[in-house]
């Protein structure tokens, strides 16, 4: 995270980083995404281990989207990786299904943009490099919605485990952006 010089470590990032490189691992993790399922946590698991082995994450981290569920957060105990704060971003059903169904994504540079709330200056076609933006397959309403039904079948229990151990801090996520992001960088401190 920029503001606190430290990595933003998203599963997903690293998902399709292995993707985008075709190997045996990206290949059954597509499978998986592309259906709107979790990818098995032995893999999920593998990865992070490997990303926070890196120099750059002695100073600190924040994990993105991990861990989902009840298993990874035992494994990350196991592997004697501490979790010193949980941010929980609650959002409206209706509206998470409105933004991940917006979402646009420049297949060269990977920028991000939205059909409403960010949209390219031509369309299809990114302001940064030119390249080409599309809807990623588990951004159609159909995938957004068995993936929402995943996080509340298994990774809302998380929040309950967190908020016993006194981990959890809850942000309303249906506002401005730079004000969510200010209440995250608050409770991050």
């Amino acid at each position: 995270m920029k503001a606190l010089n430290i990595p933003q470590i998203s599963t997903g990032d690293i998902l399709r980083g292995a993707i985008g490189e075709g190997s045996e691992l990206g290949r059954a993790a597509k499978a998986y995404m592309d259906k709107g399922h979790l990818v098995p946590d032995e893999v999920v698991l593998g990865l992070v281990e490997d990303r926070l082995a890196r120099d750059d994450t002695q100073g600190g981290y924040i994990l993105d989207g991990f861990p989902r569920n009840g298993e990874q957060a035992k494994a990350l105990d196991d592997r004697g990786i501490v979790v010193e704060r949980v941010i929980s971003l609650v959002v409206p059903h209706d509206v998470l299904v409105d933004r991940l169904c917006g979402r646009r994504v420049c297949r060269s540079c990977g920028r991000s943009y939205h059909t409403e709330f960010s949209p390219t200056q031509q369309e299809g076609i990114c302001d940064d490099c030119g390249g080409q933006v599309y809807q990623r397959k588990d951004d159609v309403e159909e995938v957004i919605e068995s993936r929402l039904q995943v996080y509340t079948d298994q990774t809302a229990p998380l929040i309950t485990h967190y908020k016993a151990a006194g981990l959890l801090r809850t942000i309303e996520g249906n506002r401005a952006p730079q004000d969510v992001g200010a209440a995250i960088l608050e409770a991050l401190k």
